[in-house]
């Protein structure tokens, strides 16, 4: 690990309430909800009266009724990202971007001629807001999991710096939610034995972590929680997973509904399959409800696979799988599909049925008509003139 705080972790605020309210001055100090019927973004305005992502938009006007609601413009979030990424990579060339709105930066050899890694940190959010117009906050720390509590921290529109030294001065005191990795079912396993600190965690040893938790999660939130990241800044991994996810809200659903959010997610998700020239083996789903509580279910395939067909009937299987969670919970709010296990698609692939009359495939696939004719010209029955929901803006792979 670094002996000086030279990692940044730089984090655009509320990011597509910020960019709704850059472009429109009517916006700018007002709670500002991004969706209707399910909150994707809020600004702080909006936030302060207790509206968050992936909320309900019927709930969220009732916390905030003087809230303005702004259908997304995913466009516009694209450019501002990119924008905000040429100010990252002008600033140093070891920028590993995590979203379109954050990423690590490592300015540790950049004292010479740019200055200190605070100063660099300064300098940074005050290009982002003059060449782009959007709140930066920003983290500095002697490792990538400290600069990124250190940005949560700093929020909004902040810089804190966590010098060399002083790592356990500032983590201990801080609630286990913010190790990295301690989601609410981790964090209930934690609080239930009193520990709700992270000085709690490094204090009850890694022996007793790892029986409560796991080898894994044990191990590895004692090591954060002393401070611990040996990871260095990376430039150019490709993305571990694609997934895609749909929130559904809080009315009823039929078993078709479910179904055809579902296949619409698969098509969103192989086609980004294909488009970054991957494949997948593993397919998982997971569902949110309305209590928050959440059910996962994955399958790894034996071969890997570009095609459509298979990635759907997997996660068909999976859902059905999940039947019986989704009887008894009720009240579904949120789909997710992704894909995982991903390699380069010259990796031997999932054969399609074969057709031994032909010489081919079975069937010509629906990616093999997207291919032809353009991904907008071909859609499924049981999708035509449905809304498909807002595809995210992503990052290249």
């Amino acid at each position: 690990m670094s002996t000086e705080a030279s990692i940044l972790h730089a984090d655009l605020d509320a990011f597509y309430a910020s960019v709704e309210q850059r472009d429109d001055p009517r916006l700018r100090g007002r709670p500002v909800i991004v969706g209707g019927g399910v909150v994707l973004a809020a600004s702080y305005e909006a936030r302060a009266m207790g509206v968050r992502s992936a909320m309900g938009g019927a709930q969220a006007r009732r916390l905030c009724p003087r809230a303005i609601v702004v259908p997304p413009r995913m466009s516009a979030y694209t450019e501002a990202s990119k924008a905000v990424f040429e100010v990252f990579h002008d600033t140093t060339p070891l920028v590993e971007a995590l979203s379109i709105d954050e990423a690590f930066l490592d300015v540790g050899g950049l004292r010479r001629i740019a200055g200190s890694p605070t100063e660099i940190a300064v300098k940074l959010r005050r290009e982002v807001r003059e060449r782009v117009g959007l709140p930066l906050s920003v983290g500095v720390a002697c490792t990538k999991f400290l600069a990124k509590v250190a940005s949560a921290v700093g929020k909004p529109d902040g810089l804190l710096v966590v010098e060399a030294g002083t790592e356990l001065d500032f983590l201990r005191p801080l609630p286990v939610e913010r190790l990295w990795g301690v989601g609410e079912i981790t964090a209930a396993k934690l609080h239930a034995r009193a520990i709700t600190t992270v000085a709690d965690v490094a204090d009850v040893g890694e022996a007793a972590l790892v029986a409560m938790l796991g080898r894994a999660s044990g191990r590895h939130l004692h090591a954060l929680a002393r401070g611990l990241d040996p990871r260095p800044v990376h430039v150019g991994r490709r993305r571990r997973s694609i997934g895609s996810q749909r929130a559904m809200g809080r009315g009823p659903k039929t078993a078709g509904d479910i179904d055809r959010t579902v296949v619409a997610l698969v098509d969103r998700v192989a086609g980004r399959l294909r488009a970054a020239g991957r494949v997948t083996r593993t397919v998982t789903v997971r569902l949110r409800f309305d209590d928050w509580s959440r059910a996962t279910r994955s399958h790894t395939l034996p071969r890997a696979t570009e095609h459509t067909e298979p990635l759907l009937a997997t996660a068909r299987q999976l859902l059905a799988d999940a039947r019986l969670v989704i009887e008894q919970r009720g009240g579904l709010t949120l789909v997710g599909i992704a894909l995982g296990n991903l390699d380069d698609d010259d990796a031997i692939q999932l054969e399609l049925p074969f057709d031994k009359h032909t010489g081919g495939t079975l069937d010509i696939t629906i990616d093999d008509l997207r291919e032809r004719f353009g991904r907008n010209a071909v859609t499924r029955a049981v999708l035509l003139g449905r809304d498909l929901g807002d595809s995210v803006p992503l990052l290249p792979d």
